[in-house]
């Protein structure tokens, strides 16, 4: 009865785990027969298993010729030398092996293939500008550095996830992010250090490395405990200058290093010093995910886990003492702090009544005439949406005439709007929509796979609106969704090259003083029909540069009378024309996502981010 227990109890527990296998790596199980593909079901690299392990265990019972250990993953892959060596293996290791966490007894499957291999992170080249030196310092330099700095002494910082800091030549303000140049302090760089900066610039020189070179003046250490690390993070643009310089004593250690999707695991040994110039510098975070063990890899080209043990890290700097002039924006506090001054001043209490009047009901009422504007998708749209694999599901917020909504019919293509005018054109086109504000949108959280925002965000009054609209994107995406959206820019050229609204103005561009004279007479009654709005702003004249960033825009509606008071024939809508780099830093204020790509398309800036 036991035996039989424990039996039912295994084979429980090995078809939950193949059926989470079966989910997230796309591979079939061999359930009837034997395969040379097997797998260890509940235990891999995260769970701490070594490549050591797994060999000194395996290679008892068979050859295998391959080990697959998969980053984040609680389960394995083996490819035996022949299907014998994988029955013996299954055999001998099935409920058998204590080689899981805390001595857990493992199961094994069989399976038709291996997964797709997911070791590109760490066989990808470096980032531009990322320079690591191998034993820079030697073992006695070490000692005399660790007995200069004297972290024994320091208390560690609750603030700084109980990591020691040390400080020398000026203090590295946290919560600024930044450092006063005005206020140095009393105990300066080690002397210890003075004999590194002429090996490194020997070494830059032999090398022929593209960097400045510069003689710290600030220098940060930190003590990390096993188990402890660094939020992903760039250095402050305009505090520092290029490079910034990092020098690992006591143990190793992996730093992630990030740029949208983009994603490297550098192993940084003992001793070793790591240069960060240029678009590493700049443009990529750096961090240390805080954990007990690294996933590394080994000299057989597998992944296996390696334990942390004390490191102190020593940061040099050299402080720049003026604006950032990089050419690196998304991450420059100098760059985002000029978009800040620019930002619109509208009151949050009339932002809404704004919308609703020079948003809301202009659409409603121009909303016919609208949708016969709108008939092809723009291609890049298209392709995003193309992008997702069948059966996914797509929210299309603020669909308007619902034109992305059948641009891959093999998806479950849903939109949202607010303008009832609109809906009812999607309606008679039998798509699937319901009515919403973009800032609250009724839907379950993590439940689509990807989303769009088309020409809908510029429409909000408020930086906080805007951000509320991002974030609504951001909690209605599942994990590992993404989403595109698409805003209005305020500069209408990109490369010296008109975008197609500008060029669409024939008209103005070939005035005659006729018609110049009538253009100016009915912006003057604009003008005066913008004094009904909530908040004072400028009209702007059609198919020409924006010249502000909160305007109100004409829309004059076609009718079969062709002499008609503009007043009466022509509507004004809300637009914030967002500058450039303005809604990457709107991403970057979102803590859910990521940002994968951005670009410029026929005067739009447009992002797609993924949900993390």
């Amino acid at each position: 009865m036991s035996s039989n227990y424990q039996s039912k109890k295994l084979d429980k527990k090995q078809k939950r785990c193949v059926a989470i296998i079966q989910n997230e790596c796309k591979i079939e199980p061999v359930t009837d027969g034997v395969s040379k593909y097997v797998a260890i079901l509940n235990a891999g690299l995260s769970t701490g298993l070594t490549e050591e392990l797994v060999l000194e265990t395996v290679e008892k019972y068979g050859q295998i010729s391959r080990l697959l250990m998969l980053p984040n993953k609680s389960y394995c892959f083996m490819e035996c030398s022949s299907t014998d060596d994988a029955q013996n293996i299954v055999q001998n290791m099935n409920g058998i092996s204590k080689i899981g966490q805390k001595e857990a007894v493992v199961y094994l499957s069989y399976f038709a293939e291996l997964p797709q291999s997911e070791n590109s992170n760490w066989l990808k080249p470096l980032p531009d500008g990322l320079i690591l030196l191998n034993d820079f310092i030697t073992e006695e330099e070490e000692r005399r550095l660790l007995d200069a700095i004297q972290m024994l002494d320091i208390e560690v910082d609750a603030a700084l996830k109980h990591r020691k800091v040390k400080h020398f030549g000026y203090e590295f303000i946290y919560g600024r992010n930044n450092v006063d140049p005005d206020k140095p302090l009393s105990n300066k760089i080690p002397q210890e250090c003075d004999g590194f900066w002429p090996r490194l610039e020997a070494i830059s020189i032999e090398r022929n490395y593209d960097f400045e070179w510069y003689v710290p003046d600030q220098l940060t250490v930190n003590a990390y405990e096993p188990g402890q690390g660094i939020p992903p993070h760039v250095d402050t643009h305009s505090a520092f200058l290029d490079p910034i310089l990092s020098l690992s004593l006591e143990s190793d250690v992996v730093m992630e290093f990030r740029k949208g999707l983009e994603k490297r695991s550098v192993v940084l040994p003992r001793r070793s010093l790591l240069i960060m110039s240029g678009e590493a510098r700049y443009d990529w975070t750096h961090g240390i995910t805080p954990r007990i063990l690294d996933v590394v890899m080994t000299a057989n080209g597998n992944l296996s886990t390696r334990r942390r043990s004390k490191r102190t890290s020593l940061t040099f700097r050299k402080l720049r003492r003026a604006p950032c002039n990089c050419n690196f924006p998304l991450l420059c506090d100098t760059k985002l702090e000029a978009l800040k001054t620019t930002e619109s001043t509208i009151e949050t209490e009339k932002a809404a009544l704004l919308e609703e009047k020079n948003v809301h009901n202009v659409y409603d009422h121009i909303a016919e005439h609208f949708s016969e504007t709108r008939h092809s998708p723009w291609p890049q749209v298209a392709d995003f949406l193309k992008s997702f694999p069948p059966s996914s599901i797509l929210l299309d917020v603020g669909c308007g005439n619902g034109k992305y909504l059948n641009c891959n019919p093999n998806l479950l293509n849903i939109g949202c709007d607010r303008s009832n005018g609109l809906l009812k054109v999607c309606s008679s086109l039998n798509y699937q929509t319901f009515r919403c504000d973009c800032i609250h949108v009724p839907v379950r959280s993590n439940s689509v796979d990807g989303c769009i925002s088309i020409a809908v965000i510029h429409h909000l009054a408020t930086k906080e609106r805007r951000l509320m609209a991002v974030k609504e994107l951001a909690r209605i995406l599942r994990p590992s969704g993404r989403g595109l959206i698409y805003v209005w820019a305020k500069d209408q050229n990109a490369n010296n090259k008109k975008s197609s609204y500008l060029r669409q103005n024939k008209s103005v561009n070939k005035q005659k003083a006729t018609e110049e004279q009538q253009r100016q007479q009915t912006q003057q009654q604009l003008q005066e029909k913008a004094k009904e709005a909530p908040v004072a702003l400028p009209v702007h004249t059609n198919r020409t540069e924006f010249l502000q960033q909160d305007v109100l825009v004409p829309w004059k509606v076609k009718g079969p009378v062709q002499q008609v008071e503009a007043d009466k024939s022509t509507f004004l809508r809300y637009y914030h024309v967002f500058e450039e780099n303005e809604l990457e830093s709107l991403i970057g204020e979102v803590p859910d996502i990521k940002l994968v790509k951005s670009y410029y398309d026929q005067g739009n800036h447009c992002v797609i981010f993924e949900k993390i």
